[in-house]
């Protein structure tokens, strides 16, 4: 007797899910943000990209439906910029803020894996559905714990880079050659998720059922 079979959806499926969580929660604060600053000034950003995320957060839990813990992260980082941005004032530390608050995400991942309930395990639940039996095996278990110390070294790794580059060079080279670095470190860092997840499924389907 085996486990019962799960297979991952679609991957249409999947980003019809993903698309618009990310978007919300991580690409509309920022575009929020660059739009208030360029018209309001870097404390009118601030405010701007604190409500909308907040109004989300808010929004939700007035109609009782669940927070994404992309939306979770998203709120940390945009208070942790936001402190130091009315802290400081100062530019190279407005564009060091974001970096800071991925550090302080990788730092909960970390904070998350010794507390078992990794986070990545939440994540994957804002976009794909996981029985329970897949969810309690310790296989899959031990996957969401390593899964989750492999991402918080890839926001290290992208904070660290994305500093480097920051106090090396001026802004437009910064935001250029950031950007291209941080895709491709996020690039596969995601596929190698997506393949070790894959892969733990087989071996659990493989397995016979206790």
């Amino acid at each position: 007797m085996t486990h019962p079979q799960f297979a991952l959806p679609r991957l249409t499926a999947l980003l019809k899910t993903a698309i618009p969580r990310l978007l919300e929660g991580v690409v509309a604060p920022l575009a929020v943000f660059y739009t208030a600053f360029a018209l309001l000034g870097l404390d009118g950003g601030l405010i701007a990209a604190v409500s909308w995320v907040y109004i989300g957060v808010a929004y939700r839990l007035v109609r009782r439906r669940p927070v994404p813990g992309t939306m979770v992260l998203a709120a940390i980082a945009i208070t942790v910029r936001a402190l130091l941005g009315w802290w400081t004032g100062d530019a190279v530390v407005y564009f060091i803020q974001p970096e800071l608050g991925t550090i302080c995400i990788a730092l909960a991942f970390l904070a998350s894996v010794r507390l078992n309930k990794p986070l990545v395990q939440r994540l994957t639940l804002d976009y794909i559905h996981l029985p329970q039996f897949v969810l309690k095996h310790e296989r899959m278990r031990q996957f969401f714990a390593r899964i989750t110390l492999l991402w918080a070294f890839v926001l290290m790794c992208n904070s660290a880079v994305s500093i480097w580059l920051l106090l090396h060079n001026n802004v437009s080279t910064y935001l250029l050659v950031r950007t291209s670095a941080v895709a491709v470190i996020t690039g596969v860092a995601f596929a190698g998720s997506v393949w070790a997840f894959k892969r733990v499924l087989s071996r659990m389907h493989a397995e016979p059922a206790a």
